[in-house]
Parts: structure tokens; C-alpha cells; sequence
């Protein structure tokens, strides 16, 4: 089993690499393989809805990340969004990331379990952990959780190592993570299928 983690910082080796980690040398530890991927520093272009993906699980701006990062999706088990805060919200690149590889190919993320982390120095962490997660309530992904809201604090990676809480949080999302992968595991082998859902009916507000 491997889960993806997501860096949406644009810092190298920085804070939320810092709390992302920490959750992933958890899964290592318990038999669960990892890879950090990160936004980094330069542009990412926005999905601008023309539909053109439609069918072919791929966006049709094909020059940064998103595709490969899509691919890698394909054949994960789980995964961890990670972002600062900017002005109290996530990064914008990691927005516009999520939003093309979710548009793009959904179906790649579908009953897989995920958690989302934020990195601060102070405040507007709730705030981009609300926008991340919903990224995952549309996609019928479940949430892990842990013991504490999945944040960490700090200006400087070994500011929040020195967040005890904040580093004991990341250390629990990777053992609720590997637990829940596990059980899902052991359904499949008892024959436990993923849920087929309905999806038939869209209903608009206008009409």
C-alpha cells in the first residue's frame, strides 16, 4: 500500500514538508510506503472549466505537474494535502492543483482514505483545513483524523518540531491512516467491494 502526500508549499524542506514528514515516516513504520510530492516555486496554471478533460482522466494543459502527479493518484491508496497559510487560507497552488487533478480524473480518488494538514505560524489554519477537506467530501473520501486539529506551528521547520502537540498530531494521522488502509484491505479480501453510489441526478437551483 502507498500513500501520496502533497506539499503545497513553495519552500523546499519547509514547515509543511516539516509536519508531512512526520506522518509519513509513521506509515513507513507501519509497513505503508509514502512519497512527498511538492508544488514548489513555480507557476501552476488554474483549470478554467472548458471541459476539455472530459473523458480522458488528463487536463488538457499538459506543461507542469498536474498530469504526472494525476497518474501517481491512479494507483494510491491514500493521501495527505499539506498547505501553508497564505492570508489565511491554503496556497493557491495547491487550490489550483486539487482543483484540475479532482476535475480531471476524480475517479482516482474515490473511497481512498485522506488527510488534510496546515502549516502556520500563528492563525487561518482552520480556515485552510476546511477548504482542503472539501475537496475530499465531494469525492466520498474518508477523513482521517487525529488527536488534535491537523495543524503544526512555527516560522521555521525547527520551530515546529518543537510543537510537541502539533508534531504528536502528525504522528497520530499516520497511525489512524495505516489502521483504516488496513481495514480496508481486509474488507476487500472478505469481499467487502467499494460502495457503488448514485449519481444520477443533478439538480439546479434556477430553473
Amino acid at each position: 500500500m502507498k500513500v501520496l502526500l502533497i506539499n503545497g508549499s513553495s519552500r523546499k524542506n519547509g514547515c509543511t514538508f516539516t509536519a508531512l514528514t512526520e506522518v509519513a515516516k509513521t506509515l513507513n513504520s507501519e509497513g505503508i510506503k509514502t512519497e512527498i510530492l511538492q508544488v514548489g516555486a513555480n507557476p501552476v496554471r488554474d483549470c478554467i472549466g472548458c471541459g476539455g478533460c472530459r473523458g480522458k482522466n488528463k487536463c488538457v494543459f499538459d506543461d507542469d505537474m498536474v498530469n504526472e502527479w494525476t497518474e501517481k493518484a491512479k494507483s494510491a491508496d491514500g493521501f495527505v494535502f499539506g498547505t501553508p497559510v497564505y492570508y489565511a487560507h491554503p496556497s493557491g497552488r495547491i487550490l489550483s492543483v486539487l482543483d484540475r487533478m479532482f476535475y480531471s480524473a476524480g475517479e482516482y480518488f474515490g473511497h481512498k482514505p485522506a488527510a488534510v494538514i496546515a502549516s502556520a505560524r500563528r492563525a487561518g489554519t482552520t480556515a485552510s483545513l476546511d477548504a482542503i477537506a472539501k475537496y475530499c467530501g465531494i469525492k466520498e473520501m474518508p477523513v482521517v483524523s487525529s488527536t488534535y486539529w491537523n495543524m503544526v506551528h512555527g516560522n521555521t521547520p525547527e520551530e515546529v518540531v518543537k510543537d510537541l502537540e502539533g508534531m504528536q498530531t502528525m504522528r497520530n494521522i499516520g497511525i489512524n491512516m495505516a489502521w483504516l488502509l488496513k481495514c480496508i484491505d481486509a474488507g476487500k479480501k472478505s469481499g467487502v467491494d467499494v460502495p457503488v453510489t448514485e449519481k444520477k441526478d443533478k439538480t439546479n437551483f434556477i430553473r
